[in-house]
């Protein structure tokens, strides 16, 4: 007489208790393997942008098209003018005297290091916010800027802001939306050039634009279509403001990256910002 297991199969009956244990606990082993393979792939695998690797080349993307250059940590002391309304813009992120993010780090650089070299200039910050002003920051504003960056307290505290203004929420909505790398990159490049306020060029402004085309995969749409509605409205709403009418950072860098099926962000990465060709090995 064939015994049946607990799966249905036709086992050969075996009169030790011990050896017919030491079957089910093998078959058991074996399914539970199978099942962990088919779960794996699509959840413990997912590319995050909180992953350390993944965040410095976010970083040195984002810099590609706010610097010319990879070398990102290279940007703390970086300030000038660029004529777009917003004042200095300055340091690793373009932390801007006329949009509030630069009066916000400069404070939390006076809180973490009472009497630095930038101080004195918090009332001038606050006077000159929301505005392209330079006055009470000149003439030795960017001088004492620069010296501040040498200074690991000023760095640190530029990457701090960094994180809670536009690396965090942007990963954070990121991932509620269902994207993996790719996407919570290109929803960190839109924070960092139109900011997360309640204007119509703003980064949720741009995302509820993109829902009008789009589901993301989180309410069942397709993560390629998505993001590709996504970018499109990116893209009209750098068309909007003539100092970013150039849409090459989207255009020649992340829309390849989606072309090419590398939602992952795997290196090697190949891209273009403003005819400037770029590779991370």
């Amino acid at each position: 007489m064939r015994a049946l297991s607990r799966y249905g199969a036709p086992v050969a009956a075996d009169p030790s208790p011990e050896r017919t244990d030491m079957k089910t606990f093998a078959r058991l082993a074996a399914t539970l393997v199978c099942a962990t393979a088919l779960i794996t792939p699509a959840t413990a695998h997912a590319a995050d942008l909180n992953d350390p690797r993944l965040k410095d080349i976010a970083m040195q993307l984002v810099s590609s098209a706010e610097n010319s250059s990879l070398d990102w940590r290279a940007q703390f002391g970086y300030i000038e003018d660029i004529w777009d309304g917003r004042g200095y813009t300055a340091g690793i992120i373009g932390f801007c005297s006329g949009t509030g993010d630069m009066l916000d780090l400069v404070e939390l650089y006076k809180k973490r290091k009472p009497g630095n070299v930038l101080e004195k200039y918090l009332p001038a910050l606050r006077k000159v916010n929301g505005t392209p002003s330079h006055a009470g920051l000149d003439p030795n504003y960017t001088k004492d800027w620069k010296t501040a960056a040498k200074d690991s307290a000023f760095r640190a505290a530029q990457e701090s802001e960094r994180d809670r203004v536009y690396f965090n929420p942007a990963v954070k909505q990121a991932k509620s939306d269902g994207v993996r790398a790719l996407g919570q990159f290109a929803y960190y490049d839109a924070i960092v050039m139109h900011g997360n306020g309640g204007d119509r060029l703003s980064f949720s402004s741009i995302r509820k634009r993109a829902l009008g085309k789009a589901k993301p995969p989180s309410q069942g749409g397709n993560e390629t279509t998505w993001l590709n509605a996504f970018l499109d409205a990116r893209v009209w709403a750098m068309k909007q403001e003539p100092e970013h009418e150039d849409t090459s950072r989207v255009d020649t860098a992340q829309r390849v990256f989606l072309k090419n099926g590398n939602l992952d962000l795997k290196t090697p990465l190949r891209w273009k910002v403003y005819g400037d060709s770029y590779e991370i090995k």
